[in-house]
């Protein structure tokens, strides 16, 4: 592993798909420490101002994460690097087209692993 790996955050609404599949997609990828969260009550792991303050970069899948996260940490994304993908929820996790998606939406970005 490089001495330093970028952190990555993807953020969803209940980090059951979306988040949690480009988090996947990363596992073992090197270069890269990566997590994901939610932004709804009923997420597998709710993003935390924590969370946020790990993250060099932050992608939330919509606009509609972006502004939840504005709204309940007002200061947590100053200086921060963020990216909205804009990626609906119309998928099934680690479906093969969501994850095309992503990587065609991530490459912009960052180094995507092969699929």
């Amino acid at each position: 592993m490089p001495a330093y790996a970028r952190k990555l955050l993807f953020v969803c609404s209940r980090n059951r798909i979306r988040s949690l599949t480009a988090e996947k997609l990363y596992a073992g990828f090197p270069g890269y420490e990566v997590r994901s969260a939610g932004t709804q009550p009923d997420a597998r792991i709710k993003v935390t101002a924590g969370l946020l303050g790990w993250a060099d970069l932050i992608f939330f899948m919509e606009k509609s994460h972006l502004n939840r996260v504005r709204q309940k940490f007002p200061d947590a994304l100053d200086g921060k690097d963020y990216v909205v993908l804009g990626i609906p929820d119309e998928f099934t996790f680690m479906e093969p087209a969501l994850l095309e998606e992503l990587s065609a939406q991530l490459a912009e970005h960052v180094v995507v692993p092969s699929l």
